[in-house]
């Protein structure tokens, strides 16, 4: 391999409908949401379909102006757009696509920068759990497992694992760097709930006040008509009968599952890895939801939950405040932490 070859990444199936629902407190704003339907007074609905983040998606908007409503959906639509060229690893001319190419990305943009400099304090906190620097590492599972299904071999993890290290990743203004040949980086794990926190802010800037915006993560603003805060069910497996409904207002939730995706075709092989063993995450833990003040960091200790285990997460957690999950154990098990 070059020193800063192409990893491409294998797009993951994902079995999801994205969909953003606002409107004005003063309207009754309402939205048939992930648990239930809340019902809309006098005020019309407003519809878009289309794709974002590789899904299918809607935006619903209840606002007495259609023209309005639909230069609301235009801009939060476009603002998806401008954050998946950044973001993405999936189109080639994005912001971390060509760092990822060259090894070095001159004056990045200011969104880089902020999500790469909480997903420094997400590593520090979790203990090196959450690591976007484990691309090459998932890229070497992802690609032994669609030629062989016995995946890669321990030399191929090997010399992956030597290029994995968010300590080799320099973040500065004028450039972000990598020390090590062959590095490069996913933000898979923390994007998304990055993206919802962006499009719901750019939602209150349009003065709307209740909010539900699900780009994969999940962030909520005000409530529906009830007053009682967006009803969502927590369900990191999705096998329907271990949720759990709660309500949430003016919080965020991300959820990871072992084996909510997959490398290999039997489904036993989960897609969220060590970065410190180069082994996929084989702890006590099946599944994690985890509230936080942003989609960002709830996105990301979710993604860290399953490597670090209850106690793991428990100390996490205690770094962000008004911070909690609700866990899935081996055994089946559900609890929340802390306790």
């Amino acid at each position: 391999m070059n020193a800063h070859q192409r990893i491409t990444p294998t797009p993951v199936s994902r079995r999801r409908f994205l969909q953003i629902s606002a409107g004005f407190a003063v309207c009754a704003a309402g939205l048939a949401g992930p648990a239930g339907a809340a019902v809309v007074q006098d005020t019309p609905l407003h519809s878009w379909r289309g794709i974002a983040l590789g899904a299918d998606a809607e935006m619903r908007l209840y606002h007495p102006d259609a023209a309005e409503a639909q230069r609301i959906f235009a801009r939060a639509e476009a603002e998806i757009r401008r954050l998946e060229a950044i973001f993405s690893l999936y189109r080639h001319d994005s912001s971390l696509s060509r760092l990822n190419e060259t090894g070095r990305l001159e004056t990045p943009p200011f969104e880089l920068l902020e999500l790469l400099t909480l997903s420094k304090r997400l590593h520090r906190e979790t203990g090196g759990a959450f690591d976007p620097s484990v691309q090459p590492l998932w890229a070497a599972y992802a690609e032994g497992f669609s030629t062989s299904a016995t995946g890669p071999d321990e030399e191929t993890i090997r010399a992956a694992r030597a290029r994995v290290g968010f300590d080799g990743v320099s973040i500065d203004t004028d450039a972000i760097s990598f020390a090590r040949p062959g590095m490069a980086l996913t933000l898979n794990g923390i994007a998304q709930g990055f993206i919802s926190d962006r499009v719901s802010a750019l939602l209150r800037e349009e003065g709307l006040t209740d909010i539900l915006v699900d780009l994969g993560e999940i962030r909520a603003n005000g409530t529906p008509p009830d007053g009682a805060g967006w009803p969502i069910a927590l369900d990191p497996e999705r096998v329907g009968n271990a949720a759990q409904r709660i309500r949430l207002k003016d919080r965020a939730v991300a959820s990871s599952a072992v084996t909510a995706t997959t490398f290999d075709a039997k489904g036993r092989i989960g897609h969220i890895l060590d970065p410190r063993s180069g082994a996929p995450a084989d702890g006590p833990l099946r599944g994690a939801s985890v509230i936080a003040t942003s989609a960002a960091i709830a996105d990301g200790l979710s993604t860290a939950a399953l490597v670090l285990g209850t106690q793991g997460l428990e100390d996490a957690l205690a770094a962000f405040p008004r911070s909690r999950a609700r866990v899935v154990e081996r055994n089946g098990t559900t609890r929340w932490l802390p306790a």
